[in-house]
């Protein structure tokens, strides 16, 4: 099965599945929780400022892959939204993981992967990241592959394949990202207040539906 995401698709398929290992108990999200998910400063690169029409076209173009969609048997008054990448390519924990961060961060490092995944699964070492991107990259198709090394670094960056090939001369171009051993105490507390943050809207959504459902009778 040959899946071509673009970047908005890749951005919600990759929300989808960070949210569904991080706050179980908000998932599925909701489409305002998914724009928020997607827009996040933290743990996003590039930052993106997508609104609900952008997050519901990708959403219908995952949808006609198999890889995301509404709620199944769902009689919610909000619509929730989750994925289907288990279904669709039998991942192990690992390979959810750093499938994930591929799709929500771009080309990475296995160090840099291993650090950014530790949320969603714990590589003991760094030989574990690389066993599971060479399972990746033996997929067929391919899911994944090494890019060039950058100039002036000794750590080869790996990509995943769900949105095609990229240009290697223009890639290798680009600065290496920060190491992820090198994230700063500040972005970790962004990480846990924007959470939060959402956490609390997902709550307030739920209460409106409640209240929603007792107007409803009362009337």
């Amino acid at each position: 099965m040959t899946i071509l995401l673009h970047a908005v698709e890749a951005r919600v398929l990759g929300a989808l599945v960070e949210k569904e290992i991080t706050t179980p108990e908000y998932y599925p999200l909701s489409l305002n929780a998914l724009v928020n998910a997607c827009n996040q400063k933290n743990n996003r690169e590039p930052v993106m400022h997508l609104d609900e029409a952008e997050v519901l076209q990708a959403l219908h173009g995952l949808e006609d892959d198999r890889l995301a969609g509404p709620r199944r048997g769902s009689d919610s008054r909000v619509t929730k939204y989750e994925h289907h990448l288990q279904e669709v390519f039998n991942f192990t924990r690992g390979e959810v993981a750093v499938i994930c961060v591929l799709l929500l961060r771009g080309p990475q490092t296995p160090g840099e992967l291993r650090g950014r995944t530790e949320r969603m699964h714990r590589f003991a070492e760094i030989d574990d990241v690389l066993s599971t991107l060479q399972r990746l990259m033996q997929r067929e198709p391919a899911l994944a592959r090494a890019l060039p090394r950058q100039p002036g670094t000794k750590e080869i960056r790996y990509m995943h394949l769900l949105s095609g090939e990229i240009d290697d001369a223009a890639e290798a171009a680009q600065p290496s990202a920060m190491n992820a051993g090198e994230a700063s105490a500040g972005s970790d507390r962004l990480m846990r207040l924007e959470d939060e943050v959402a956490r609390l809207r997902e709550e307030v959504s739920e209460l409106r539906e409640q209240v929603a459902k007792l107007t409803g009778q009362e009337s």
